[in-house]
């Protein structure tokens, strides 16, 4: 769902530095960044770490960014850099908006009821996930946070894609429809091992079924 909430977080200016300069806002516990858009010239910023995490994980799309103490303006959130292994965030771009004008954005795709779906809990079969993030247009705060595919009627063998699919109110899909498949059902992969088994044992009594045969020859010419 859409949403319209937005949170305050309050930044610094800076002036853009070299990599000893971002390195050292880190240790401090802050987050370097960059705000553009709205006919302004781009600024560089520094926020506390804590209070963007926060500000990222309780609002919706838009942010009230608030500049040296200066009026909040609205934002969205248009790119980060995070740590590879811890996830910090190391670097945000975030981009002025117009409130009344929709914007183009870049939100998740959430897959519900798969551990419903007749082709996985009843016949095994493999679900995957193929398109995971999809390209909207929408008024900022229209943004919703995911956008939620239902895949609990999936057999094995489906292609499910965006065509069919009810977007949020407000929002618009700017990919193909028809061609944007966001999950499919194939079917459950034979163990390899298990097969070599059965081989082995179908061989095995063969083997044995010869063996009885040989010994009963024996037994009779005797």
């Amino acid at each position: 769902m859409a949403q319209s909430t937005s949170t305050q977080i309050s930044v610094t200016s800076r002036t853009p530095g070299h990599s000893r300069e971002t390195r050292r806002l880190r240790r401090e516990g802050r987050v370097p960044g960059v705000v553009y858009g709205g006919e302004q010239e781009p600024l560089s910023f520094s926020v506390d770490a804590r209070e963007l995490r926060l500000a990222l994980h309780g609002s919706g799309a838009v942010l009230d960014l608030s500049i040296d103490g200066g009026t909040a303006e609205p934002a969205v959130l248009k790119d980060s850099q995070r740590h590879p292994v811890r996830g910090d965030i190391l670097h945000i771009d975030l981009l002025r908006v117009d409130l009344s004008q929709p914007i183009s954005a870049v939100v998740t795709v959430e897959l519900v009821g798969a551990e419903d779906a007749p082709g996985v809990k009843a016949d095994g079969g493999i679900l995957e996930h193929v398109t995971r993030e999809l390209n909207i247009e929408a008024l900022p705060a229209d943004i919703p946070e995911t956008i939620p595919v239902d895949v609990s009627a999936g057999q094995v063998g489906d292609t499910i894609t965006m065509e069919g699919v009810a977007l949020p109110s407000g929002v618009s899909l700017l990919d193909d429809p028809a061609e944007t498949v966001v999950a499919t059902i194939s079917a459950p992969r034979l163990s390899t091992e298990g097969e070599e088994g059965e081989e082995i044992e179908t061989e095995t009594e063969v083997v044995g079924e010869a063996a009885a045969e040989a010994s009963g020859d024996d037994a009779s010419d005797a």
